[in-house]
């Protein structure tokens, strides 16, 4: 007899997790390469504030999409805590490496583009590697 092991996707704590981290990882990624092409291609910092905004925006609709599209429910509540708890983290990393709290924009950016993705991410195709939850 084969093990029934269950899917990280059928809890919901550890699928958070997940796609909070996905989530922050391409935001990283997204800002090193937006701040890379900001500094050597324009060489002109006065965009920086909307790549950096772009950045964010990718990140949390990336880490959204996975969550709606292995969960395959509840897509625009989960997008939104998605990016909810993207908001807490980066906060965090905020007050505890400049003391300040970040503004209220990022979270309202985060927790629509988080939004956006669950609800894409629910209605896009099932993936074929994910099993019966």
């Amino acid at each position: 007899m084969g093990r029934h092991r269950k899917s990280l996707w059928t809890n919901s704590g550890l699928s958070m997790a997940a796609a909070v981290l996905l989530g922050l990882g391409c935001t990283g990624a997204a800002a090193a390469a937006l701040a890379a092409l900001l500094f050597y291609v324009m060489k002109d910092m006065s965009m920086a504030g909307a790549f950096a905004g772009a950045a964010l925006a990718l990140g949390a609709y990336t880490g959204a999409f996975v969550f709606g599209k292995y969960r395959r429910r509840k897509g625009l509540f989960g997008g939104s805590l998605c990016g909810a708890l993207m908001y807490l983290v980066i906060a965090a990393a905020g007050i505890a490496l400049t003391g300040e709290l970040t503004g209220i924009k990022k979270l309202l950016l985060l927790t629509v583009f988080g939004a956006a993705g669950g609800v894409a991410g629910v209605n896009s195709k099932r993936p074929r590697n994910l099993r019966d939850q």
